[in-house]
Formats: C-alpha cells, sequence, structure tokens
C-alpha cells in the first residue's frame, strides 16, 4: 500500500551517515541477509530463503533455513535444528552449526551451538558435488560468529570481543592464530572486498577503517550512524544490504 512504501522511504532516509540508501525489494519479516560473488540471499523469521532476482525475491528452495551465506564456495544454509544444507543440493550430515559463511577462498568457515570453530577446506567444499563426503577440521577458540574474506578472518565470542586471524588457508584450514581486536559485537561480516562490517548489540552498525597489506587488522571502528536499529549486515561489489529490527531491507551505495 502507500503507506507501507512512505514508511519504507521514511525508514531509508533516516541515517546521518554518507551513504545513499533506499528502500531494497521487500519480503516480509526479513531476519537475514547475504551477499556474495554478485548474489544476494535471504531469510526471513519463518525460516524461508529466497534469492533476490532483478527486483523481486525467489524462493531459495524447499528447505527452512535460519541463516544463509554465499560466496566463492556456493550458496550454504543452516536450519533450525543446526543441519547443514548447500546448493548442490546436499544434506551435509555429520557436523551441525548454528551460523555459517561462504565468503572465504572457497572454504567454508562455521560455529556450532557451543561455539566450536569449524573450517571446510576448498577442495573437500568443492568435491561434495562429486563425493558427498564432508571432512571438518576445528581450530583453535571459540566464537559465536565467524566470517572470512580476501585479507583475513573475523569473529566475535560469546562476552562479544572481536578477533581477527590474518589467514585461514583456503586449501588446508591453517590458521594463523588469533589477535584481539578493540571494540565489541555480535554479528561481523567481512565483503568480498575485504571491507569490514560489525554490529554491536544496541544495532549500531561500525566498519573497520585502515585496513591494507601491511596492517589487514585495520586501525580503528568508523560508526554509520542509523536512526533505526540493525539486524544484520552484508556487503559486495559497492552494495551495503541491511537488515533492520523491525524486517525492513535497505541497500546502500558510498
Amino acid at each position: 500500500t502507500l503507506v507501507v512504501l512512505l514508511l519504507l522511504h521514511l525508514i531509508a532516509c533516516r541515517i546521518t551517515s554518507s551513504l545513499t540508501c533506499k528502500a531494497a525489494p521487500q519480503q516480509l519479516s526479513a531476519a537475514q541477509v547475504d551477499a556474495g560473488h554478485g548474489i544476494v540471499v535471504m531469510t526471513d523469521i519463518l525460516y524461508n530463503s529466497f534469492f533476490l532476482t532483478g527486483s523481486s525475491w525467489s524462493k531459495l528452495g524447499s528447505v527452512p533455513l535460519k541463516h544463509v551465506s554465499v560466496g566463492p564456495a556456493g550458496i550454504w544454509g543452516v536450519n533450525k535444528d543446526d543441519k547443514l544444507f548447500s546448493n548442490h543440493p546436499f544434506i551435509c550430515s555429520g557436523l551441525e552449526l548454528k551460523q555459517l559463511d561462504a565468503g572465504g577462498q572457497g572454504h567454508v568457515v562455521g560455529v556450532t551451538d557451543t561455539d566450536k570453530i569449524y573450517c571446510l577446506n576448498a577442495d573437500r567444499a568443492f568435491s561434495i558435488q562429486k563425493e558427498g563426503i564432508l571432512t571438518w577440521d576445528q581450530l583453535q577458540g571459540r566464537l559465536r560468529y565467524f566470517s572470512c574474506g580476501p585479507n583475513g578472518c573475523w569473529g566475535v565470542n560469546s562476552i562479544q570481543h572481536i578477533y581477527f586471524t590474518v589467514k585461514v588457508l583456503p586449501n588446508t584450514c591453517e590458521i594463523s592464530g588469533f589477535i584481539r581486536i578493540n571494540g565489541l559485537g555480535v554479528k561481523i561480516e567481512v565483503g568480498t572486498d575485504g571491507r569490514v562490517f560489525i554490529l554491536n548489540q544496541s544495532g549500531q552498525l561500525y566498519e573497520r577503517a585502515g585496513i591494507s597489506d601491511k596492517v589487514p587488522q585495520g586501525t580503528e571502528w568508523k560508526e554509520i550512524a542509523f536512526q533505526e536499529p540493525l539486524k544484520h549486515a552484508s556487503y559486495d561489489l559497492g552494495h551495503l544490504w541491511l537488515v533492520t529490527k523491525c524486517g525492513v531491507i535497505l541497500e546502500c551505495t558510498d
């Protein structure tokens, strides 16, 4: 209706940062969004999953998913029982994850309900198309949310501390070790170009500044100020995709 469209427009404009944002194609009660390799996927609060085609959302299969991720390793998701699924299609039995990320360099990472960290190397992630056998490597430490990109991997733990590792080798899942980063957060996402965004418990959004080859962990957090609290963020190809606390999807550009 016209009232709904006006509301979406107002929400999109209530931004105090330098971003240009607009209401993206909407799907009722959006819960989570992820973008990678030019593909945008999302879930809603009823565990339906979708992918963006033009100006509308299309159903992403019939399996109910609470979390979905897209990247070089394809589209991966977990259901409300933490069972894994990929877009081949394939039911990934054996390991249960509450959150995963396919945005690395062909490898997939994720965390369990006890915050254990796992990695599926790129060769194994590709081999499921032929063999259907998965062997995950457990990584050191405990994290509640974990995301990888071209310049390293970022995570947050149960007490909202932020950690960074400069590498999780895609073909072996060998890790260089975590270092603590200043700040607090509950969800962190790494874009395909290495940009890093984090949400804190209040729904405030920050981007990591100063990331370079010499300083891959960056130097500081810079707030991207919204008057509406957010519950999810993802970045790909110059577009920042956001879900507000009330389930509205925003698309922002610099």
